[in-house]
């Protein structure tokens, strides 16, 4: 059982919204976005998440290119 199926809040400051992914705390520090975990992963809500892929889109864009090379 993960930590989002257990009902954890968003690490957002001042976010009080359910979770819905766990991302690295390295991938949430490419973005805008600050965080109140002390762990690996922190949680986002779904507004948060919605976010960090638009902050990181050319990035991951990218990271996946330098990878699909044939």
């Amino acid at each position: 059982m993960g930590i989002i199926a257990k009902g954890i809040k968003c690490d957002v400051n001042e976010c009080q919204n359910d979770a819905i992914r766990s991302l690295s705390i390295n991938k949430i520090d490419q973005s805008n976005l600050h965080v109140t975990s002390n762990k690996k992963h922190a949680a986002l809500c779904k507004l948060h998440y919605k976010e960090w892929k638009k902050d990181t889109k050319k990035s991951r864009l990218l990271e996946l290119s330098r990878y699909d090379k044939h």
